[in-house]
């Protein structure tokens, strides 16, 4: 009866710890994180020389703005347009805070 009660109460944490984790806001999808970024990163602001994929790295803070972490190319003006016009940007719908998200970029000369 003991190890019948010990087993009950290990099923039931562990139901619940099962359904805690797996939260997720189903709000936010990756299309909408995706038409943000684009809208933010319309037009560069230096000549493009030929057309580059990248992929993108980054999170959201507690304030909903988003932190980038690896602009994913080695172009420095590319680099430094991305971090100016998206780090620390606030979002709409945020994603999941200090989730990593992992998104391609075409940019197109």
């Amino acid at each position: 009866m003991k190890k019948f009660k010990l087993l009950a109460l290990a099923l039931v944490i562990g139901t619940f710890g099962l359904f805690a984790s797996n939260f997720e806001n189903p709000d936010v999808t990756k299309k909408e994180l995706r038409n943000q970024i684009i809208e933010l990163l319309q037009t560069p602001d230096f000549p493009v020389e030929g057309n580059m994929t990248i992929t993108l790295k980054f999170t959201f803070n507690s304030e909903g703005e988003i932190v980038v972490l690896c602009p994913g190319c080695k172009n420095k003006d590319v680099v430094k347009y991305i971090r100016k016009n998206l780090n620390y940007k606030k979002f709409e719908n945020p994603g999941i805070r200090d989730k990593i998200y992992k998104m391609p970029l075409t940019i197109e000369a």
